[in-house]
């Protein structure tokens, strides 16, 4: 299977592992690193809310950038910025500083987030929910691994190893697509996506282009809220902070474990909605656990809750699945993640304003399960067997397969 693409397979892998280090190297480490820079704790959240606007922006961007400079030199220059941004900002002393080349490590990332699955279309059009597990898995890899170790090893050497240490991943990934540029001879005109401005035309009158947006944007939504926010509620139910941080890790954890099966799962059925629907189960039910009766069962709520963003790897497996050509799939992934992040950066915020006006978190999880209504209404059109392009007027050429 991976004959001749081993390359490719290798640079899909490693580029994956960078697109969340960024964030989650950083996360455990706040409050450390506010207290040596002496910002507040508001611009802790400006932190927060940075991760999910710059893969906004930058998912709305990448089609374009990748129409310029292909998939392959698109994806390089992402990694090189993830890895600048990570390694300058480890070594800056002032708050703004730090803010901008976080953002510029986003900004890299939010670019590889768009890019990857149409570079798994290109090259393994064969083995789709394969490689979506792998590229879905290494995502997952780098969300849970730094978490866990960014508090022993700032403890061991300092905050500043701690969150740039990652930028080493960030330039290993680059010498991949480095090696897959220089040893391609020649480059068709098939090859490249064209610079389609009309494609993002396209994208805004096509329901399933929204339904896809919609699945992915809620997913985010509530998976953001989350991981913000179960430490409190359990903290306010009584447990803790040991055991909210824990149970953080569970929820991340029960990612990874999506990650494996719902690709493949998604891409065996003709039409995945049953399988969405279970998600909207998993994440009622985990809601209604939390806000009820939150310490009755709350390693039950939480890998509840860990399941129900199933639709996550669903969503970006069903951007390929629901395009013909890779032309196609990277305007459908900058669309889906672009309008998708922009959606997810108020999930956070709102679930906390809720909580601080109200006193409470009835009115939070109910914001929660507005969005379990969206996401069933979007994954109603995103699942639905169709191709993106039979409703475009012009569909671009397949590409070349290719070979080292």
């Amino acid at each position: 299977m991976l004959r001749g693409r081993l390359l490719v397979f290798c640079a899909i892998a490693m580029s994956a592992i960078v697109l969340r280090l960024a964030v989650t190297s950083f996360s455990p480490l706040a409050a450390e690193i506010r207290n040596d820079l002496g910002f507040s704790t508001t611009v802790v959240g400006v932190f927060g809310m940075v991760p999910t606007a710059m893969f906004a922006l930058f998912g709305a961007a990448t089609p374009f950038l990748a129409g310029r400079w292909g998939l392959e030199r698109t994806a390089m220059i992402a990694m090189i910025m993830a890895g600048i941004g990570m390694a300058t900002r480890a070594v800056v002393s002032d708050t703004w500083s730090l803010l901008g080349l976080s953002a510029l490590a986003l900004a890299g990332m939010g670019i590889g987030n768009v890019v990857i699955p149409p570079l798994v279309k290109r090259y393994f059009s064969d083995r789709l929910a394969l490689m979506s597990s792998v590229y879905i898995v290494g995502v997952q890899i780098g969300t849970i691994v730094p978490a866990f170790v960014a508090v022993p090893l700032a403890d061991a050497a300092g905050w500043r190893v701690s969150i740039g240490v990652w930028a080493l991943v960030g330039f290993a990934a680059t010498v991949p697509w480095l090696a897959i540029l220089l040893r391609r001879r020649r480059i068709t005109r098939d090859e490249e996506i064209p610079a389609d401005t009309s494609a993002r035309g396209r994208m805004w009158r096509s329901p399933l282009a929204w339904g896809m947006a919609g699945m992915f944007g809620m997913t985010s939504l509530m998976t953001y809220s989350m991981f913000a926010w179960i430490p409190s509620i359990l903290a306010d139910a009584g447990a803790s902070p040991a055991f909210g941080g824990a149970m953080v890790g569970l929820f991340a954890f029960m990612g990874l474990v999506a990650a494996f099966g719902a690709p493949s799962l998604c891409a065996r059925m003709r039409n995945p909605f049953p399988a969405v629907l279970g998600c909207a189960a998993c994440f009622l039910a985990g809601f209604a656990g939390l806000w009820l009766a939150p310490m009755s069962a709350p390693i039950l709520w939480t890998v509840l809750l860990g399941l129900g963003p199933s639709s996550f790897p669903m969503a970006l497996t069903l951007i390929n699945l629901r395009t013909r050509t890779h032309t196609g799939s990277s305007a459908l992934s900058g669309f889906t993640q672009g309008v998708g992040y922009a959606a997810a950066c108020a999930g956070p915020l709102l679930f906390g304003v809720l909580h601080d006006v109200t006193s409470g978190w009835t009115a939070s999880f109910a914001f929660m399960v507005l969005a379990v209504i969206l996401l069933v209404i979007a994954a109603h059109q995103a699942c639905k067997p169709r191709f993106l392009e039979d409703n475009w007027i012009r569909v671009q050429p397949r590409s070349a397969a290719y070979h080292s």
